[in-house]
């Protein structure tokens, strides 16, 4: 059979072999051909020419503030008022634009909010909105930038009829015992919620160094081995990338159906991918850095401080092995990171939390 073929030549398959029958054989015998491609030889390259700029960064009570600080806004809540809009007010509108006298996609609403100032309508329409009282209307134009991202529209010169239906203004809530609570502190002591917020922020700022590195490490990796990358491995992660993007759109609420999606416009990430899963793997196999257990237990317990029962979390993780498959990748990831960089040229580089972490804390 083909199995035994592939093991007595201890072959390693890469993809799904394509099986093509022979027609010129006895009526009482079946032959067939067997093409595939196999796992490539690997040369892994010297690391020591190769410079890897590793952020050094800490989270200060200035980022714990900055934190805090989101966590009020997002607690804001509003309350009608009867005064004109001003800057930071909900309102509530109704509008319609034109073009040359014709209604265009996306350019009519009803019963819209608007946060006054946040910058995420257009600064004429803001300027039209300043000033304006409940019940009052109003006709202005604008032009679109040339580089709006609505293409149809970019460049080109609107009429808007805009209605102001109601108006609230912020109210961020106080900082104190009870803001703690809301939070998960039981006790409402701020020094426990700082230190909370400080313990999260470094996690995250180890991730995202983390992150950072491996980018350089994979970029590092590929210059520097030497490798075919197996097609058949090349498109299967192509099309499982295509796959996860469809889905996540989905979940968006978007009509994949009406997108254009090939599998072809994923190859080139899908290539990268491939080629540092081979070489982190050929890594790991002549280096012995596979995942401790010590270590799968640690990110685990890492990743369950974020929820209120973290020893439930962490049970749950040991219940079925599978779900332990993500740390175990991170885990190695980790090793094979370390690994670099104790042989190629570390510059520290310092930077700024807020600076490292933009713009995910911006």
């Amino acid at each position: 059979s083909l199995n035994d073929a592939i093991r007595t030549q201890n072959l390693r398959v890469a993809g799904h072999p394509r099986i093509e029958p022979k027609s010129d054989v006895a009526e009482d015998e079946f032959a067939f051909s067997a093409v595939f491609e196999v796992y490539p030889e690997i040369k892994l390259g010297d690391l020591a020419a190769v410079t890897i700029t590793r952020p050094v960064a800490e989270v200060t009570p200035t980022d714990v503030d900055r934190t805090i600080e989101i966590l009020r806004r997002q607690r804001t809540r509003y309350e009608p008022v009867t005064r004109p809009v001003q800057t930071g007010d909900r309102v509530l509108v109704d509008f319609t634009g034109t073009i040359d006298g014709t209604e265009f996609p996306g350019g009519q609403a009803r019963d819209f909010a608007i946060t006054q100032g946040e910058g995420k309508m257009l600064p004429e329409f803001e300027s039209a909105l300043s000033g304006m009282a409940a019940g009052e209307h109003k006709n202005f134009s604008l032009t679109f930038p040339a580089d709006y991202h609505g293409k149809e529209v970019a460049g080109k010169h609107a009429e808007f009829a805009l209605t102001v239906k109601s108006i609230s203004e912020p109210h961020l809530p106080t900082i104190d015992a009870e803001f703690a609570k809301n939070f998960g502190i039981a006790s409402g002591n701020l020094d426990e919620l700082r230190a909370e917020i400080a313990a999260n922020l470094g996690v995250e700022l180890r991730r995202k160094i983390e992150g950072v590195l491996k980018d350089q490490v994979m970029k590092a990796l590929q210059s520097t081995s030497e490798l075919v990358v197996p097609k058949s491995l090349v498109e299967l992660e192509a099309q499982s990338l295509r796959e996860r993007v469809i889905a996540e759109l989905k979940n968006r609420g978007a009509k994949t159906e009406e997108l254009e999606l090939s599998a072809d416009a994923f190859r080139p990430q899908a290539e990268e991918r491939v080629a540092f899963s081979l070489v982190l793997n050929e890594i790991v196999r002549q280096h012995q850095l596979q995942a401790r257990p010590e270590q799968i237990r640690a990110l685990v317990e890492e990743a369950a401080q974020s929820f209120e029962q973290p020893d439930a979390v962490i049970r749950w993780h040991y219940e079925q092995p599978d779900r332990l498959n993500e740390y175990e990748v991170r885990a190695v990831e980790r090793n094979v990171i370390d690994w670099v960089l104790q042989r190629a040229r570390v510059d520290d580089q310092p930077v700024a939390f807020a600076a490292l972490m933009e713009p995910a804390t911006s």
